[in-house]
Parts: C-alpha cells; structure tokens; sequence
C-alpha cells in the first residue's frame, strides 16, 4: 500500500514552518493516541503515521530531502544521494520519545515545548537574612533593605532582543532546544550548541543586557515586620527575586528573620522571662521591685516574705503578641536571691549572731540535715 504524502498527513502545506508542523503534529498526536482510542482498531497504525511523518518533516535535511525526492529518499532507492537508513524502527523510537515528551510533558512536570522553555523561565529566587531586636518583633516594624540582583531589562522589556522584538526560532533544532544523532538502532541527543537548549535565538541583542533580557541591579525595598515574629519567621515577598529570563515571572524574595537575644528578657514562644535579684533581706522580710516591661512600661512587684531563688510570679498580659493577632502572652518574674559581698565587721558581726539563731526557721535546711545523718547512720551499720 502507497504511503500517504506527509504533509497530508499532518494537515499542512508544503511550505509549513517548523513551529506549524509541531503544533499540527501535537494536535494529531493527542486526537490519534491508542489510550485516547481504545475504541479505535486502526488510531494505532494512524498514531504511527503521524510520528513517521513529523519524525522526517521535523528535521531540516530529512525534509529537504522529501521535499525533492518524496518517499523513495528513505527508502534505499536514491544510492547515496539521501540520509542513511530508512525510518524504521529506530526513527519511530525518536518520534515516540517527542510524542511521550510533547503529549504528557505538561502533565508529568516535563519540560514542554520550545516556546514554553523560553518564555516561562522563572527567575531564581533570593533569600535575605535580617536581624531585628526584640522591641521590634513586639511591635513590628518598617525595614528598607537593598536588594541585590537582577531585574528585567528596561530597553527590551526583558526580551533580550533590540527594541523589543520577539526572539525567533532556532534554525539549528527548529526549536526544539535539542539535536539528535542517528546511530544505527541508537539515537544521541544533545542540547543544542546553537540556543542552549532554549529553542530560540535573538538575533540582534540588546545593547543594554546583551541578549539576557535582564541586568544586575540593586533595588530598595521596603519591608513590613508584623508584631510576633521570631526568629525562623520566614516573610515571602512575591516577584521580588531574579528577573525571569526573556521576560520570564520574576522570583521570589524570602526573609528569614533572626531576633536578636537581649540584655533583660528571655523569650519562649509567646511568654517573656525576667530573672530579678533581690537582697536577702528582701527576700526573708518582703517586700516590693521594680520591673521593666517590653512595651518600655514598669510594673511594680511584691515579694513574699521568705522567698527563695528561682520563685517565679506571673504578669498576665506583659509578653510577646501572636504572630496573627490572638492575645499576648505573660510576663514571668523568676527571683535570684544574693548573698551580700564585702561585708564590713558589724555585718559580719551580726550575721554570726543571726546564725546562731536562724536553724529553727530555715525548715527546708533542717530537713536536708536530718536525712543526711539518718543516710551517714544507715551506712555505719
């Protein structure tokens, strides 16, 4: 049986572009695929013209050489005069690796078309390390930063290409962004050396960004810190990143916060922590401090008489806010008890006398004493 002219095949005229003959063959490829006909005895042998015919129609010599000689350049009949081998096998496996990479690509995070590659390159995205103190994680604040990077190039609107003109197909792979190699049953492919793989090529390049569509710039860029933050605190600004490439979407900006530790308070989460001192005496008789707060307000705190180190009074309401919104969290005041340094002879004098009296009211002291003589005792015998 006579092949059909392959034109015919895909739908095109003989003076198709390279990108009408791939849009003709996906279109095909989609309506013919056996899992899309089950139901279709012959959408098999239909799928496999349409791969034979864009497997010639595709490549710039094999087309050359049908569009001199039709069928008959690839079958045996021309000597020398046409490419070596026929489109057998081993060439409807190369169409069958478009088919699978064309058909399912977009469906199976593949790479798609040329024109898909070139046009939707998105830019990298940055990340910026920012350092703030703890007032302002309460309160939030408003930062200007400077940006380094690149941005879409003004003279060619990110193009790459004089005055804006749209890039235009590779000659070399017809803008597939790669070129294959016929090895006996094997087929090589490359990327290709002409576009790198991007399926186009600009043919005078802008003066300004020298064909990438984008130039290295530093930006100012203001950034709002909403009240809560911690550190970790990841803040996404979008298409704040690298340019795309060509007039690709532009990246994305991530902050990542780090809060600085300070000199008063310690955070957990919502709750902030304030170790205080207080003399002996204060701690034994009672009495009254004064506590700084974060909003840079004061509190004033009692002390229970006979309080110890590490006793801890909660301030509702004194600490961090949440990161969106949800109440504040407390304050926890934790009480360090010093020992008085440099005591002069009528400190010490009465401190001694102050000991001989104090053991009946230092319970806890008592107690501890006693078990270690019952331990002591129990060891003896």
């Amino acid at each position: 049986m006579a092949k059909r002219d392959f034109y015919e095949v895909l739908g095109v005229s003989k003076g198709a572009s390279a990108d009408e003959i791939k849009k003709a063959y996906r279109t095909k490829a989609k309506e013919l695929h056996p899992d899309r006909n089950k139901d279709n005895p012959s959408a098999e042998d239909q799928f496999k013209e349409v791969n034979e015919a864009y497997e010639i129609l595709k490549d710039a010599e094999k087309k050359a050489a049908y569009d001199r000689f039709g069928h008959g350049a690839f079958e045996g009949g021309m000597g020398g005069g046409g490419p070596r081998g026929g489109y057998g096998q081993g060439d409807f496996a190369s169409a069958f690796s478009d088919v699978f990479e064309d058909l399912f690509g977009d469906f199976m995070g593949g790479r798609g078309g040329a024109g898909t590659r070139s046009r939707a390159q998105r830019g990298a995205d940055l990340r910026y390390n920012m350092r703030i103190t703890l007032e302002e994680a309460f309160k939030g604040a408003q930062k200007t930063i400077s940006v380094p990077g690149s941005t879409a190039c003004g003279e060619c609107n990110g193009t790459g290409a004089e005055g804006g003109a749209e890039p235009q197909t590779c000659p070399t792979c017809s803008g597939m962004g790669k070129v294959r190699a016929q090895n006996g049953f094997f087929t090589v492919e490359r990327t290709c050396p002409t576009c790198g793989g991007q399926g186009q090529v600009v043919k005078n390049p802008c003066r300004a960004c020298h064909g990438a569509g984008r130039v290295e710039k530093e930006r100012q860029l203001s950034v709002n810190i909403p009240p809560g933050v911690e550190t970790g605190t990841r803040i996404r600004h979008a298409g704040e990143g690298e340019a795309g490439l060509r007039g690709g979407p532009s990246g994305d900006l991530y902050i990542f916060i780090e809060v600085r530790e300070h000199a008063i308070f310690q955070r957990d989460g919502m709750n902030l922590y304030c170790r205080v001192p207080v003399s002996m005496a204060s701690a034994a008789l009672g009495g009254e401090v004064e506590v700084p707060t974060i909003d840079g307000g004061r509190s004033r705190v009692k002390i229970p008489s006979g309080s110890q180190s590490g006793r801890q009074m909660r301030l509702r309401g004194k600490g961090m806010p949440a990161l969106r919104g949800g109440g504040l969290g407390d304050m926890v005041i934790e009480l360090a008890v010093e020992t008085p340094v440099n005591l002069t002879a009528r400190q010490k004098e009465l401190l001694r006398e102050f000991e001989k009296i104090e053991a009946e009211n230092n319970p806890e002291g008592a107690s501890f004493f006693k078990k270690v003589k019952s331990f002591w005792d129990g060891m003896k015998n």
